[in-house]
């Protein structure tokens, strides 16, 4: 079974020749699935296969890297292009991803735990879609962002730092708010305009919108016993959305295109700091400031 699915305006198709599949993944994707046969310019191709048909190949390692609910293992092939080991955070294997070197292209080899195949198959298409797309001025961000007044907004940082838990003060206090996404939305700059869209990827919150808005502004939060929020500047904005992003530094391709998204984004779209605490004030502040 072949899916054919557009996010963010980009098509990518999924061959699914094991039927992995089940419902959570179908669920997610469904409201970014279209029709095959009228969208013919697709950014990637992934295929599902057996763990069997899995060769290894010859290649150098390269690091291991936590991707939140999973951490991957990888390597660059001396052939090009790369191979991704995705496992659970306890170390059991989900599945081997083997990409081209554009990620135009990737098989996922079901080499692990049949109950985590699923994970596998959904941050594997999460890898093919970061860096297929980054020639394409996207970036696949790490953010809860909210839909306000016909703009979104992003609200940024590491994992524990309440992203989440900002945007459901947004979603219960200030009039108007509607969730996007609560983990991966994906940011597009088109004609200068930077424009926010959900995603089949949100975390633990299953929020899988086809849904897009200009992007009004990034907020990069951080834990304080009270409440303050300031614009930061270049620089500072420029590492706050790096950090946010998902990037190779290895590739210098893939980087460089990433890194020329964000300084349009910056150009365009402000950046701000909350230092705050969990409570309705600092979802006040945020807004009364970043909407105006």
């Amino acid at each position: 079974m072949t899916y054919t699915y557009k996010v963010g305006g980009h098509i990518f198709s999924v061959d699914d020749e094991c039927s992995a599949f089940d419902e959570n993944l179908y669920h997610s994707c469904a409201p970014f699935s279209v029709d095959a046969s009228s969208e013919s310019v697709k950014i990637f191709a992934m295929s599902i296969v057996s763990g069997d048909k899995f060769k290894s190949l010859p290649s150098d390692f390269i690091g291991n890297f936590d991707g939140g609910s999973v951490t991957f293992s990888v390597y660059s092939l001396q052939s090009g292009g790369y191979s991704f080991t995705i496992c659970e955070p306890s170390g059991e294997e989900c599945c081997k991803l083997v990409t081209t070197s554009d990620f135009s292209s990737s098989e996922v080899f079901l080499t692990g735990n049949c109950d985590l195949w699923n994970l596998g198959i959904k941050n594997s298409m999460m890898v093919m879609y970061a860096f297929a797309s980054a020639g394409y001025d996207t970036l696949l961000m790490h953010s809860s962002v909210v839909m306000n007044s016909g703009k979104g907004y992003l609200f940024l940082g590491k994992s524990g730092t309440g992203k989440s838990t900002h945007t459901r003060l947004w979603l219960n206090n200030i009039e108007g708010s509607e969730l996007m996404n609560d983990d991966n939305p994906v940011v597009r700059v088109i004609d200068g305009t930077v424009m926010v869209y959900g995603s089949p990827w949100s975390g633990k919150t299953p929020c899988y919108r086809n849904v897009e808005a200009p992007a009004g502004a990034f907020v990069m939060l951080e834990q304080k016993p009270f409440n303050r929020i300031s614009r930061m500047k270049v620089l500072e904005s420029f590492a706050a959305m790096i950090s946010s992003c998902s990037s190779i530094k290895w590739d210098k391709r893939i980087y460089d295109a990433i890194c020329s998204t964000i300084g349009r984004i910056l150009e365009t779209v402000p950046l701000y700091k909350l230092e705050c605490l969990p409570d309705r004030e600092a979802a006040e502040l945020s807004s009364k400031t970043i909407m105006r």
